[in-house]
């Protein structure tokens, strides 16, 4: 089958910065019917991950994840949560060689994402040499390192971003007093992680009297789909990139066949187009011989 046309592209976001604490201060949906609050927002996830540093292991207790989508607030205005998050104790060293772990995922509006911020409580370490040694955070922790993304995030697109901990540069021993002071330097990264699936169908349902339904198998056991609206067009949003089949199922009373639309590709960041369907009106038939 041809590789489908008429795709949107995204470019791919990378935001590269070094933050040190300001009191130390930082998709898509499973089986659903109902794709219309995909038009509006958009999926993330908030992941961690660590470049290597000469320690035995370093553990950061993180305890919320936050985002901001008001360019104007310089303190505690326009916060607010994603979703439900893991909190607990993570040893980053653990999280090297391309490892990630998942903090925090969920639906937030589509627009422009300013910033993130990381929450960490007060049971942050490092061993070295075998001795766990406490790491001493500045003051005003419970605000939160603050991470600029400046990203533009668009409706019914997944988006991944990563936080990348520099444990060299992070972890400064304070002179000869034997104690660690955590001043994070963090790497943001930031990509898209799915794509979009529209087509349409003629007749629109206005013209058939009833609705038809779009789908796509994502896994073993979710699926993602939804209606065409009066025009006969639908959009499936926050499908992984991949190769997939989309049925069409007319919601008839006639005992219309469902139409598969097979090797659909899906590329992150991009929209595919599968064209017009044609929805056969004439309900099939068994026949039958005589003898």
């Amino acid at each position: 089958m041809q590789k489908l046309t008429k795709m949107k592209r995204f470019k791919f976001l990378s935001v590269v910065m070094s933050v040190l604490f300001l009191g130390i201060g930082l998709l898509s949906s499973c089986s659903s019917d109902d794709n219309n609050n995909s038009e509006q927002t958009a999926k993330i996830s908030v992941r961690l991950t660590d470049a290597p540093g000469d320690y035995e292991a370093v553990y950061i207790d993180v305890q919320d994840v936050l985002v901001n989508r008001d360019a104007s607030d310089s303190t505690e205005g326009g916060w607010e949560s994603i979703g439900f998050v893991e909190t607990g104790i993570y040893d980053l060293l653990e999280l090297t060689g391309g490892t990630t772990t998942l903090l925090v995922e969920g639906d937030i509006p589509a627009g422009r994402l300013e910033q993130v911020r990381l929450v960490l409580g007060d049971q942050n370490s490092v061993v070295i040499d075998g001795e766990e040694i406490p790491l001493t955070t500045p003051s005003a922790q419970q605000s939160g390192l603050k991470l600029n993304v400046h990203a533009d995030l668009e409706a019914g697109f997944t988006y991944d971003f990563t936080l990348d901990f520099d444990v060299d540069k992070s972890i400064v021993k304070a002179g000869a007093s034997g104690k660690y002071i955590l001043k994070p330097v963090i790497r943001v990264s930031t990509e898209v992680s799915s794509g979009i699936i529209t087509g349409a169908v003629a007749p629109t349902p206005a013209e058939l009297g009833f609705q038809v339904l779009a789908s796509v198998p994502v896994g073993e056991m979710d699926t993602i789909s939804a209606y065409t609206n009066e025009n006969g067009v639908f959009m499936l949003y926050g499908v992984p990139e991949g190769t997939y089949p989309v049925t069409l199922t007319p919601q008839d009373t006639l005992g219309l066949s469902p139409i598969t639309v097979d090797n659909v590709i899906v590329v992150n960041g991009e929209i595919s187009d599968i064209g017009t369907i044609n929805i056969d009106t004439e309900p099939e038939t068994e026949e039958s011989g005589s003898e």
